[in-house]
């Protein structure tokens, strides 16, 4: 097991100082990757992640039939893929990965039956599949859980629908556009997710061959193709890691230059911090954040995009804790988000949750400590936090953290943070 061990003396003792570059959208990649599915002959996607969740990725789809070549640090992915797939995702893969439910659509699209076990990944809450289902119910498929898998056939052919989600989904949004463009005749999905992931997939889809309109709206009508072909494709640049790193100096105190994050992806937070008294300059190849003095407290509500991101709401959580005044955090997408609470007052910051809302006072300076990493985010954001925090703070179950950092304890090193990784032996 390995663990993350962080030096600090409080906010602002030791200014983070540098420039972090960002790479490839891990939310993104990882569809990109399932889209490949699609189309037989060989797909290369370029500036994807060097991360755990990419390798897993990776053998579910070798598992699938296909011939899978990850070069990394060069960020490239080859998959190969057969004309005649298989079908079944297993437990033992699918486990460890939420994001392979994004095989879902490809399989069902291409082959027309689909055994998939129901995800795992993050301990951040449910994400129920209803909207999957019914969406693929609506273009034809018969689908249904069992045993612990979603479970799929199409007697016939897939046909085009009109498709309404309850909730704007990204998930949902990802496998029926994947299922629709291989559909006959035209299929309408509304309410659909805006975020830019899904634009990058849509941009990558429509190299391939797919008839998509409204791409970046609510409403994407697909028309659908018999056929489409391999392709390359260069992966967005992630803004969940670049909205981390512009909390870094938020939290820590600092100034930090986020080259390749794109500011515009981030609009709603970066003014946020600079209402907050932060300072940020943006140019053409990413944006530049220097926090000089205790910053105020906001206000979060999370949304899907273009609110405020939920991936994100930990390092405002963080923030909070150290800033002036008292905040407000309500999060409306993943019930079980404040798990991240807990093991932030344990490094001293003066929070209470009910429900969905939090209510954070700030605190001059929070205390180090033994905290855990339950996901991705909470892991890198109390990272962060014991950056703001004195003594040592040690972040347990960190390979979470690794899921969506690539070198993240390097690159604070390499921006002036004390910190390191630790490993023990499993007991």
């Amino acid at each position: 097991m390995e663990s993350f061990q962080v030096t600090a003396a409080g906010p602002h003792s030791r200014p983070l100082d540098g420039t972090v570059h960002v790479g490839g959208a891990k939310n993104s990649a990882l569809k990109l990757m399932a889209a490949a599915l699609l189309a037989p002959g060989t797909s290369v996607i370029h500036n994807v992640p060097e991360i755990l969740d990419v390798t897993v990725m990776g053998q579910l789809l070798t598992r699938l039939g296909c011939a899978v070549e990850i070069t990394q640090p060069a960020g490239t992915v080859t998959i190969e893929v057969p004309e005649v797939l298989g079908w079944e995702a297993p437990y033992e893969l699918v486990r460890r990965l939420r994001a392979s439910i994004a095989v879902l659509g490809p399989l069902v699209a291409r082959c027309h039956r689909a055994s998939v076990a129901l995800p795992g990944g993050d301990a951040i809450g449910s994400r129920g599949l209803d909207m999957h289902m019914a969406g693929l119910r609506e273009l034809g498929a018969e689908i249904r859980v069992e045993h612990g898998q979603v479970v799929a056939d199409v007697p016939g052919t897939l046909r085009g629908a009109a498709l309404w989600l309850d909730f704007p989904s990204v998930g949902a949004t990802e496998n029926l556009l994947m299922a629709a463009v291989l559909a006959e005749g035209t299929s309408v999905l509304d309410n659909a997710a805006r975020e830019p992931e899904i634009v990058d997939l849509c941009r990558m889809l429509v190299a391939m061959g797919a008839r998509i309109d409204g791409v970046g709206s609510s409403t994407l009508t697909i028309e659908g193709v018999d056929r489409l072909h391999p392709v390359e494709h260069v992966t967005m640049a992630d803004r969940i890691v670049a909205g981390t790193w512009a909390f870094a100096p938020a939290i820590a105190g600092g100034r930090i230059t986020v080259q390749g994050g794109v500011a515009g992806h981030l609009d709603l937070v970066l003014d946020k911090l600079v209402d907050a008294g932060a300072e940020i300059t943006t140019t053409e190849g990413g944006f530049t954040v220097e926090v000089a003095k205790r910053l105020r407290s906001f206000d979060v509500v999370t949304l899907p995009f273009p609110g405020f991101p939920t991936d994100l709401q930990p390092f405002a959580m963080a923030l909070a804790a150290v800033s002036e005044g008292t905040a407000m955090i309500t999060e409306n997408v993943f019930e079980s988000r404040f798990m991240f609470a807990q093991e932030l007052a344990r490094l001293g910051a003066d929070l209470h949750t009910d429900g969905h809302h939090a209510v954070v006072r700030g605190v001059p300076m929070l205390s180090g400590a033994p905290v855990v990493a339950h996901d991705i985010r909470a892991g890198a954001a109390l990272v962060l936090a014991g950056l703001a925090g004195q003594g040592t703070t040690t972040v347990a179950e960190s390979q979470h953290i690794d899921r969506g950092y690539p070198h993240f304890a390097e690159v604070l090193v390499s921006i002036g943070a004390d910190v390191r990784r630790l490993s023990s032996p499993v007991a």
